[in-house]
């Protein structure tokens, strides 16, 4: 198994750089056309689900969902497909105010040559997520 492809580094540094709080870390392993979706598909933050393109709106995803986050990022397992493209299992657990939240996601990184990410999409459920902020 091949644990240090290009895309495997990526992932690494982008846990590394999120767990640290390094917006600009984080922000220097894409590429300037790169393109995030988390949530594939419709959110609250995304509505209608065409993700954030480009450096510019990657910070404004950060500081909308990151940065404001007590965020944990756990990765159980990395899949090589390749050496631009990793599939990772993540468990993220982060705390808005006194709410934790615990969500299971898949995210598949695509890099360029450089080794810079080209595509970030993660994979969880909106409606599970919510689910926990609603009051007992």
């Amino acid at each position: 198994m091949n644990d240090d492809t290009l895309a495997i580094r990526a992932h690494k540094n982008s846990i590394a750089n999120t767990q640290a709080g390094d917006r600009e870390g984080w922000l220097t392993l894409f590429a300037e056309d790169a393109e995030v979706f988390d949530p594939v598909g419709p959110s609250n933050h995304d509505p209608e689900g065409k993700g954030f393109i480009g450096k510019k709106r990657i910070g404004e995803f950060w500081d909308m969902m990151i940065a404001p986050a007590d965020l944990v990022l756990v990765s159980h397992k990395r899949v090589a497909c390749g050496q631009y493209i990793c599939a990772a299992n993540i468990t993220s657990a982060s705390r808005v105010g006194d709410i934790k939240v615990a969500t299971e996601m898949m995210v598949i990184y695509e890099v360029n040559e450089a080794g810079l990410i080209k595509s970030l999409r993660a994979h969880w459920d909106v409606d599970k997520s919510a689910e926990q902020f609603e009051v007992k």
